[in-house]
């Protein structure tokens, strides 16, 4: 498992900053590949990490999913109901939301999306879901999501 740190007390900050500056390092990075990612906890509350986390990944050009419990859109993307588990083929990375209590319920539907990784943002961790994870043969991150992509690590 991977850990990358942020100081909590920073993260609002941090993340005002990121919107601020990101799109200089996309129109900047001819690197940066498109990997489909599925939200999950979606939301259409622009407060919400979630949320801020579908803008900046369209925003680098990657294909997101968004998956929650909530209806509405995200940047023209239905949010898509986790309760009638949704298929989703080609699925490179899948990012979570959803705090550790409400995740065991969709253990056996994360793990069908078949992602080569799993990102576990502040809040999200899990020991018992990361060991799955690799068990499965992906990789289990805790990160965020939002530093990833600004550091160029997504």
């Amino acid at each position: 498992m991977s850990k990358l740190a942020i100081d909590n007390s920073d993260r609002l900050n941090f993340t005002q900053s990121l919107s601020i500056a990101f799109l200089s390092t996309v129109n900047s990075n001819p690197k940066i590949m498109n990997k489909k990612t599925v939200i999950i906890g979606a939301t259409t509350n622009s407060s919400r990490y979630a949320f801020m986390a579908a803008e900046m990944l369209t925003s680098y050009k990657h294909e997101i999913i968004p998956i929650g419990i909530k209806k509405g859109d995200i940047n023209g993307q239905v949010i898509l109901d986790i309760n009638q588990r949704p298929k989703v083929e080609g699925v490179d990375t899948v990012t979570l939301y959803i705090g550790p209590q409400h995740q065991p319920e969709h253990y056996d539907y994360l793990l069908s999306l078949k992602a080569k990784r799993f990102i576990f943002n502040p809040g999200t961790e899990n020991t018992e879901f990361e060991k799955l994870v690799e068990e499965s043969g992906a990789e289990a991150i805790e990160a965020c999501t939002l530093v990833m992509l600004r550091t160029n690590q997504y």
